[in-house]
């Protein structure tokens, strides 16, 4: 939480280069976990928690009004007491739970210097540290987790085929069925069992999780998979962090750019394509324009964000991986408008504030709007058009 994360990491696919991020998991049914939350004044933020299905169930932030203090995290089955000084609670449907605060910060050393005070007061710790005060902690020196040098280009692969089965009985176990997956989850143990007790049922199930991850999941990389079209060749969820039981959203969000907000927190918006439908490819230049008084209507922020065809930042000289209100320095049209113009090469004729630079070859382009007002949320809002331009 010291900086945006570092354009190397691996450890998950589509960040954003908006906000300072924490992150951490909770084992919830050991002991509750309290998220310690300072004053941040006017400055956004936001603290998701998910469940095991990466479904939220906390409601943390500006937009909620919520409080400086001390919020309870809790699992299903724990039946503590909740100790005086706690200023709320949330309880989580699974044991396991995932942790991530992020706070606005705009790209200028002078906002880095207004924030510094603030970061070690955000903070997350087991319920018997609480002691209702506040628990600072250096980030700086928090433990670096490096990329193995096995990794490829992508995400790390955390999904083996090979041993997805046997780690489904463990999984079965831990989360318990939503409401009608009782039947599911009684076939899924049948199956289970039957290949316990026959190698080629085994041989069977390995091998069709081979096939599923070469024809079903790796496609799901695209963004036409993840969620219905929002216009001008853009496509949006309307339920991200909110899956219940639509399984295929939930697994393309997954594959694609895991750990997203609630809808009502943030709205993503993604395309592989310009506007006529081709791919976005580092041999062309493109404008993306909005027109005035057509930016992502938030009550937050937004930015326009270059991911390579990994779905990760493609580094470069400036250090530049998106552009929105974080950037104080963008020029606008004389009418108000804004246009971003990207690819590989700095145009000649326009503000180099305003160029997000586009690896050589394939790229896709995403829209964050924090804390959305209704047009976005609704879909009447329409993103811009993404043109190319030689």
């Amino acid at each position: 939480m010291t900086d945006y994360i570092a354009p190397s990491q691996r450890f998950v696919a589509c960040t954003n280069q908006d906000v300072l991020y924490g992150f951490g998991f909770g084992s919830l049914d050991e002991q509750p976990a309290v998220f310690q939350i300072p004053d941040f004044g006017d400055r956004f933020w936001v603290a998701a928690a998910w469940d095991h299905r990466t479904d939220s169930f906390a409601q943390m932030g500006t937009q909620y009004g919520t409080e400086a203090g001390f919020y309870a995290v809790v699992g299903p089955n724990w039946n503590g007491e909740i100790p005086d000084g706690i200023t709320g609670v949330f309880r989580s449907p699974t044991a396991l739970a995932a942790f991530c605060p992020r706070v606005f910060i705009e790209d200028t050393a002078e906002d880095r210097a207004a924030v510094a005070a603030l970061i070690p007061k955000v903070n997350i710790y087991p319920l018997d540290e609480f002691d209702g005060t506040v628990h600072e902690y250096d980030w700086a020196n928090v433990p670096s987790f490096p990329v193995p040098e096995a990794a490829a280009e992508g995400e790390i692969h955390w999904v083996n085929p090979d041993t997805f089965f046997d780690q489904l009985v463990d999984v079965l176990a831990t989360v318990p069925p939503l409401p009608g997956e009782e039947a599911l989850y009684q076939q899924f143990s049948a199956l289970l069992d039957a290949a316990a007790a026959d190698s080629s049922v085994k041989s069977a199930l390995v091998e069709a999780a081979r096939e599923a991850e070469q024809e079903l999941i790796t496609p799901l990389l695209r963004w036409e998979h993840n969620g219905p079209e929002a216009g001008n060749g853009w496509y949006s969820p309307k339920n991200n962090s909110a899956f219940g039981t639509d399984y295929l959203t939930r697994t393309a969000i997954a594959r694609s750019n895991m750990f997203e907000n609630a809808p009502q927190e943030t709205k993503y918006i993604f395309t592989d394509t310009d506007v006529d439908g081709n791919q976005l490819d580092g041999t062309h230049s493109y404008t993306v324009t909005f027109a005035a008084g057509e930016l992502p209507p938030v009550d937050g922020f937004f930015s326009l964000t270059l991911y390579n065809q990994h779905h990760f930042y493609y580094e470069n000289e400036l250090g530049r991986y998106s552009l929105g209100t974080k950037n104080p320095d963008l020029q606008f049209g004389n009418g108000g408008s804004l246009t971003i113009y990207v690819g590989n090469e700095k145009p000649a004729d326009a503000p180099a504030s305003n160029w997000l630079p586009a690896p050589a070859e394939a790229f896709s382009v995403y829209i964050r709007a924090y804390w959305p007002k209704q047009a976005i949320i609704d879909g009447t809002w329409l993103p811009p058009k993404v043109e190319r331009v030689s």
